[in-house]
């Protein structure tokens, strides 16, 4: 019997190493790696090479010119949610691995079985649980009251037992909920562990890709919002998703973090209703559900998250400290941005926050990523410290420089326009977002520094 040999490998990279050693080379972090066993030789060899090379399918071994390269689409399979196929880039691609992450109690599997039932009533789709029972899913479903019929269900945590019953049904989707769960035999490791993630992973996306079938991964995430398990996993596969939502809200929304076939940092909503997952086609309606009296310190603005803009709404709060050291908070944008931003207002703008704690929250949830809400933070943080309200059919997007300038964000016009589906009148953008055709009924304040934006205000 051969000996079965170990290797350590970094959590973080997915770099081995033949002995532990308490830095990663790579990626230079600390206590990352881990032992993994390795599969013996006889059995299981295909199975380490395949975690390395992400896939082993069947590729092209002939050199080929690339202007030869058949350019012909790859053909779609609707998703039938059509924010879940804006986030994959237009639908479900043959032989593509999709993880689909999110915390606890986020939607990821109600969301997957809504899209399995639907899909199992024209093509074949087999739905593989290791963590439910088949009567935990079979209540969940009627409760939803989705079309069952069709759909083929295993309940199996073994990757050997999956890839049989998936060799003899030949599914066009194959759904795993979830890789966490999942375990091969020749690993000693127990399922959960960096090397049955990992290898587990690999083999499925191997099968994904020699049978072109469509491999749909549910994934946990940590407590700091990453996705567990080794990094390499992310590597492996061709889109991963994250859905996000608290449980004090019924909006999830689903963002692609990577995707071979389509836009990154494309924004899905959905709204979770006593039926299972409904798609949001308006998300700015949702976000934009304001008081009738208008108080001071909130403002809309217009930030772009994939191929389309939505309106949300910043509020601010300054109260005076009592402390030495006052607090800046900010819940759906970056903190740090938002000290920089409370600098550059006190340097070009001549209002002292130092003495104030600031509080700024987006509402609704949103996380915004892009730096075209700086100049609506800054008419938020001036408008709570002055106590004056903001007009409500006001809209404010632009890029606050250090020197106080206020620069253009891409897909100005598309902003514009957005805002004036929604009512508003007046608009107050950087000097190179006018657009050429200003909608009718639209006010365009065009500034080039932050102080000529507070002369406007």
């Amino acid at each position: 019997m051969a000996k079965s040999k170990s290797a350590f490998v970094c959590t973080e990279c997915g770099a081995e190493y033949r002995k532990w050693q308490g830095q990663c080379s790579s990626c230079m972090e600390w206590n990352t790696l881990s032992e993994v066993r390795l599969s013996s030789p006889g059995r299981g060899g295909s199975s380490a090479s395949a975690a390395r090379s992400g896939y082993s399918g069947n590729l092209s071994r002939e050199v080929v010119d690339l202007a030869n390269v058949d350019l012909s689409e790859v053909p779609r399979l609707s998703s039938t949610f059509a924010e879940f196929d804006r986030v994959l880039g237009g639908g479900l691609v043959p032989g593509s691995a999709v993880l689909l992450g999110g915390h606890p109690g986020a939607g990821k599997s109600t969301l997957l079985l809504q899209t399995a039932c639907k899909l199992a009533q024209q093509c074949n789709v087999l739905y593989v649980t290791g963590e439910e029972s088949l009567s935990q899913v079979a209540m969940r479903a009627h409760r939803l009251q989705l079309p069952t019929q069709g759909l083929k269900m295993l309940a199996e945590t073994s990757v050997e037992t999956i890839l049989a019953v998936a060799e003899r049904e030949r599914p066009e989707i194959l759904v795993i909920d979830s890789i966490q769960t999942m375990h091969l035999e020749d690993i000693s490791s127990a399922p959960g562990g960096v090397a049955q993630v990992r290898e587990s992973a690999a083999v499925l996306t191997r099968f994904a890709k020699q049978s072109n079938t469509v491999l749909l991964l549910v994934g946990h995430v940590t407590k700091d919002g990453t996705l567990a398990g080794p990094k390499v996993l992310e590597h492996m596969i061709d889109a991963s998703l994250l859905l996000e939502g608290g449980a004090d809200s019924r909006f999830r929304t689903l963002r692609g973090q990577k995707n071979r076939f389509g836009a990154v940092n494309e924004l899905g909503v959905f709204a979770m209703l006593e039926h299972g997952m409904k798609e949001v086609k308006n998300p700015s309606a949702i976000f934009l559900s304001r008081q009738q009296e208008q108080a001071p310190g909130s403002v809309v603005m217009v930030v772009w998250e994939g191929t389309r803009p939505i309106l949300v709404e910043v509020q601010a709060l300054l109260d005076e400290s009592s402390m030495g050291n006052p607090r800046r908070v900010a819940v759906g944008l970056d903190g740090n941005r938002l000290s920089m931003l409370l600098a550059v207002l006190h340097r070009h703008g001549g209002l002292f926050t130092g003495d104030q704690d600031v509080f700024l929250n987006v509402v609704g949830g949103v996380k915004v990523l892009e730096t075209s809400a700086d100049l609506a933070v800054l008419v938020a943080v001036v408008s709570s410290l002055q106590t004056r309200a903001l007009p409500r059919e006001l809209v404010v997007f632009g890029e606050v420089g250090l020197s106080g300038e206020i620069r253009p964000v891409p897909s100005g016009q598309e902003r514009i326009v957005e805002a004036a589906k929604h009512g508003f009148t007046k608009a107050i953008v950087p000097r190179g977002n006018v657009p050429k055709t200003i909608p009718p009924g639209m006010e365009v304040v065009a500034v080039d520094k932050l102080s000529e934006a507070l002369e406007v205000l």
